[in-house]
């Protein structure tokens, strides 16, 4: 037992009952993100022309990737591409069907993180080209990750779930979503960026309804005010610290609400609510956008968090 006036430091995790309803909660969000990517990308234009055409490697990527969405793109118009891209939204309805009914959680969720994956390096373009004006590894990439926190968060039956095991799973997700963070911080830093930080803000107003500009105006006009090259750093060191402290495991309580409220703000500015969600194209406007999964990652992290509580014995 703990000495008489000695404090004791224990894990104070989350009640049992609490934790499985928000659990449950952030499951049904992300099952209704893949509902809306499923029925944009059901649209006749995404299935015909687009699915394809997305695969195709953009400019200023490497050589070796060039010739890996040339060889996939022969082998899905050998098959047929509609056909492959009708059983690639297939595969994303499965993924929210079993989000929002919890049927096939976790043999349908390890599908979603291999699903995705593979749709990364395919339509995701592996997050690149990494030239000047790059920001993140891609939306794609981030999807796998959530399925990861969701089995990290939902264990298996007759898995550990005491607090050395909760922990340990928390720790897993907190050091993935820091090395996410690290890259992005890193190209944050890239003088490209703090030199043009404003032009995101601008480009996420074209094709958006007017108080989706309105909104973003109002930013872009505060941001003019310090300059671009100051919030540009003032990015830079955000996405730093919050990568930081990730790794580190250091000021969570507060690292974890400021990583998902600056999530957001990204969202509704830079990202422009995922918009302008119109004509489907094949990317933007046809998800709801990179940072909007951030933010449900950040609220795993908040849920499975077990903060350190001083009592005095």
């Amino acid at each position: 037992m703990p000495t008489p006036g000695r404090a004791a430091a224990r894990w104070d995790l989350h009640d049992y009952a609490v934790q499985r309803r928000a659990f449950r909660a952030l499951r049904l969000v992300f099952g209704l993100i893949w509902v809306f990517n499923v029925v944009y990308q059901l649209h006749p234009a995404y299935i015909e022309r687009l699915f394809l055409k997305s695969i195709a490697a953009h400019h200023g990527q490497s050589a070796w990737y060039v010739d890996y969405t040339h060889w996939a793109m022969g082998l899905i118009a050998a098959i047929g591409a509609p056909g492959v891209a009708l059983f690639t939204v297939a595969v994303g309805a499965l993924l929210a069907v079993s989000l929002l009914s919890g049927l096939w959680l976790r043999p349908v969720a390890w599908i979603g993180v291999v699903f995705t994956f593979v749709m990364w390096t395919l339509n995701g373009h592996l997050g690149g080209p990494y030239t000047a004006g790059a920001t993140d590894p891609g939306t794609l990439i981030v999807y796998s990750l959530t399925f990861i926190a969701l089995l990290l968060a939902e264990p298996a039956a007759g898995a550990a779930d005491d607090e050395a095991a909760r922990a340990r799973r928390y720790r897993i997700l907190r050091l993935l979503f820091g090395a996410l963070w690290t890259f992005d911080a890193a190209w944050k830093w890239t003088p490209f960026f703090i030199d043009h930080s404003l032009s995101y803000l601008v480009q996420s107003q074209a094709g958006q309804p007017a108080w989706i500009v309105a909104y973003i105006q109002i930013f872009v006009d505060a941001i003019k005010l310090v300059g671009q090259q100051a919030f540009g750093i003032f990015a830079a060191v955000a996405e730093t610290v919050i990568a930081v402290g990730l790794l580190a495991n250091r000021g969570m309580r507060f690292v974890l609400p400021f990583g998902f409220l600056y999530s957001i703000g990204v969202w509704t500015t830079a990202e422009g609510w995922g918009g302008p969600y119109g004509a489907v194209t094949g990317v933007g406007g046809d998800v709801l956008g990179t940072t909007i999964i951030y933010a449900l990652i950040f609220a795993y992290l908040m849920v499975m968090y077990p903060p350190m509580r001083r009592s005095e014995a």
